[in-house]
Protein backbone atom coordinates (compact mmCIF):
# COMPACT_ATOMS: atom_id res chain seq x y z
CA UNK A 1 0.00 0.00 0.00
CA UNK A 2 1.65 3.23 -1.20
CA UNK A 3 0.79 5.88 1.27
CA UNK A 4 1.17 8.75 -1.63
CA UNK A 5 -2.08 6.71 -3.59
CA UNK A 6 -3.58 6.26 -0.67
CA UNK A 7 -6.88 8.53 -0.50
CA UNK A 8 -7.46 9.76 3.06
CA UNK A 9 -11.20 9.53 4.01
CA UNK A 10 -13.23 9.15 6.84
CA UNK A 11 -13.00 5.12 6.21
CA UNK A 12 -9.81 5.30 5.71
CA UNK A 13 -9.03 7.19 8.88
CA UNK A 14 -11.03 4.85 10.94
CA UNK A 15 -9.50 1.47 9.81
CA UNK A 16 -6.06 3.30 10.38
CA UNK A 17 -6.82 4.63 13.53
CA UNK A 18 -8.37 0.93 14.39
CA UNK A 19 -4.96 -0.64 13.41
CA UNK A 20 -6.79 -2.08 10.72
CA UNK A 21 -4.69 -3.38 8.02
CA UNK A 22 -5.66 -3.00 4.61
CA UNK A 23 -4.82 -2.68 0.57
CA UNK A 24 -5.85 0.31 -1.72
CA UNK A 25 -7.28 -0.37 -4.73
CA UNK A 26 -7.50 2.39 -7.30
CA UNK A 27 -9.33 2.31 -10.68
CA UNK A 28 -10.78 4.15 -13.57
CA UNK A 29 -14.42 5.02 -11.95
CA UNK A 30 -17.21 4.90 -14.78
CA UNK A 31 -20.29 6.63 -13.80
CA UNK A 32 -22.99 4.26 -13.47
CA UNK A 33 -20.64 1.01 -14.01
CA UNK A 34 -20.89 -0.48 -10.37
CA UNK A 35 -19.22 -3.42 -9.44
CA UNK A 36 -19.02 -4.69 -12.69
CA UNK A 37 -16.08 -1.92 -13.78
CA UNK A 38 -14.01 -2.05 -10.36
CA UNK A 39 -13.99 -5.90 -10.95
CA UNK A 40 -12.68 -5.74 -14.16
CA UNK A 41 -9.98 -2.75 -13.48
CA UNK A 42 -8.82 -4.51 -10.72
CA UNK A 43 -8.99 -7.92 -12.29
CA UNK A 44 -10.73 -10.04 -9.57
CA UNK A 45 -14.14 -11.80 -9.48
CA UNK A 46 -17.16 -9.61 -9.01
CA UNK A 47 -18.38 -11.71 -6.41
CA UNK A 48 -15.44 -10.63 -3.80
CA UNK A 49 -16.60 -6.69 -4.51
CA UNK A 50 -18.73 -6.12 -1.91
CA UNK A 51 -21.05 -3.02 -2.66
CA UNK A 52 -22.32 -0.87 0.25
CA UNK A 53 -26.19 -0.28 -0.39
CA UNK A 54 -27.45 2.97 1.74
CA UNK A 55 -31.91 1.76 2.12
CA UNK A 56 -34.60 2.78 4.06
CA UNK A 57 -37.79 1.48 6.04
CA UNK A 58 -41.64 3.02 5.80
CA UNK A 59 -40.67 4.89 8.35
CA UNK A 60 -37.50 6.74 6.75
CA UNK A 61 -34.88 5.06 8.84
CA UNK A 62 -31.72 4.13 7.02
CA UNK A 63 -29.50 1.13 6.71
CA UNK A 64 -26.93 -0.22 5.31
CA UNK A 65 -26.63 -3.92 3.28
CA UNK A 66 -23.56 -5.51 2.44
CA UNK A 67 -24.19 -7.70 -0.83
CA UNK A 68 -21.79 -9.44 -3.12
CA UNK A 69 -21.36 -7.29 -6.39
CA UNK A 70 -23.17 -9.71 -8.81
CA UNK A 71 -25.93 -10.18 -6.29
CA UNK A 72 -28.99 -8.38 -5.93
CA UNK A 73 -31.13 -7.60 -2.64
CA UNK A 74 -34.38 -8.85 -1.84
CA UNK A 75 -36.04 -6.28 -0.39
CA UNK A 76 -38.99 -7.98 0.43
CA UNK A 77 -36.99 -10.34 2.68
CA UNK A 78 -34.57 -8.08 4.53
CA UNK A 79 -38.00 -5.57 5.43
CA UNK A 80 -39.12 -9.69 6.57
CA UNK A 81 -35.52 -10.42 8.18
CA UNK A 82 -35.57 -6.87 10.14
CA UNK A 83 -38.78 -6.39 11.33
CA UNK A 84 -41.02 -3.37 9.09
CA UNK A 85 -43.27 -3.35 6.32
CA UNK A 86 -41.19 -2.69 3.76
CA UNK A 87 -37.38 -1.37 2.16
CA UNK A 88 -36.35 0.61 -0.36
CA UNK A 89 -33.14 2.00 -1.83
CA UNK A 90 -32.05 5.73 -1.07
CA UNK A 91 -31.75 7.85 -3.67
CA UNK A 92 -28.22 9.17 -3.79
CA UNK A 93 -29.02 12.82 -1.85
CA UNK A 94 -30.68 10.66 0.66
CA UNK A 95 -27.72 8.18 0.85
CA UNK A 96 -25.15 11.06 0.32
CA UNK A 97 -26.94 13.13 4.05
CA UNK A 98 -26.71 9.61 5.63
CA UNK A 99 -23.32 8.40 5.06
CA UNK A 100 -21.33 11.40 3.96
CA UNK A 101 -20.51 9.45 0.64
CA UNK A 102 -21.45 9.86 -2.76
CA UNK A 103 -22.73 7.00 -4.15
CA UNK A 104 -20.68 4.73 -5.75
CA UNK A 105 -18.12 5.87 -3.35
CA UNK A 106 -19.89 4.67 -0.32
CA UNK A 107 -17.91 3.15 2.73
CA UNK A 108 -19.46 1.02 5.36
CA UNK A 109 -16.48 3.06 7.41
CA UNK A 110 -17.25 5.72 9.74
CA UNK A 111 -20.99 7.16 8.09
CA UNK A 112 -22.22 10.53 8.68
CA UNK A 113 -24.83 9.07 11.43
CA UNK A 114 -24.11 5.00 12.98
CA UNK A 115 -26.21 2.65 10.95
CA UNK A 116 -27.32 -0.60 11.55
CA UNK A 117 -25.95 -3.00 8.94
CA UNK A 118 -26.45 -6.11 7.58
CA UNK A 119 -23.95 -8.49 5.76
CA UNK A 120 -24.80 -11.24 3.02
CA UNK A 121 -24.26 -14.47 5.45
CA UNK A 122 -22.22 -15.91 2.63
CA UNK A 123 -19.33 -13.02 2.41
CA UNK A 124 -17.55 -13.92 5.97
CA UNK A 125 -16.46 -16.92 4.18
CA UNK A 126 -15.05 -15.49 1.47
CA UNK A 127 -10.69 -15.36 2.03
CA UNK A 128 -10.34 -11.34 1.21
CA UNK A 129 -13.25 -9.11 0.44
CA UNK A 130 -12.89 -5.33 -1.59
CA UNK A 131 -15.21 -2.77 -0.12
CA UNK A 132 -15.26 0.75 -1.01
CA UNK A 133 -12.44 2.86 0.43
CA UNK A 134 -14.96 6.24 0.57
CA UNK A 135 -14.43 7.54 -2.78
CA UNK A 136 -15.23 7.14 -6.41
CA UNK A 137 -12.77 4.39 -7.30
CA UNK A 138 -11.11 3.32 -4.88
CA UNK A 139 -11.41 0.29 -2.70
CA UNK A 140 -9.98 -1.24 -0.14
CA UNK A 141 -9.52 -5.15 0.38
CA UNK A 142 -9.42 -7.03 3.94
CA UNK A 143 -10.92 -9.65 5.35
CA UNK A 144 -14.64 -10.40 6.09
CA UNK A 145 -13.50 -10.92 9.68
CA UNK A 146 -12.25 -7.80 10.20
CA UNK A 147 -15.60 -6.32 8.42
CA UNK A 148 -17.78 -8.34 11.33
CA UNK A 149 -15.56 -6.81 14.01
CA UNK A 150 -15.34 -3.67 13.17
CA UNK A 151 -19.25 -2.62 12.25
CA UNK A 152 -21.17 -5.90 14.02
CA UNK A 153 -23.19 -6.48 11.50
CA UNK A 154 -26.72 -8.65 11.47
CA UNK A 155 -26.01 -11.37 9.39
CA UNK A 156 -29.15 -12.25 6.57
CA UNK A 157 -29.36 -14.53 3.78
CA UNK A 158 -31.45 -12.25 1.33
CA UNK A 159 -29.63 -11.97 -2.05
CA UNK A 160 -31.05 -13.24 -5.11
CA UNK A 161 -29.55 -13.31 -8.74
CA UNK A 162 -28.66 -9.70 -10.15
CA UNK A 163 -30.43 -9.05 -13.08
Amino acid sequence: MAKDKTPVTPATRLLKLAGIKFTAHLYHYEERGGTAVSARELGIDEHLVIKTLVMEDEQLQPLIVLMHGDRAVSTKELARRVGVKTIVPCNPETALRHTGYQVGGTSPFATRKALPVYMETSIAALPVIYLNGGKRGFLVSLTPQVVIELLKPSMVEVGIRAK
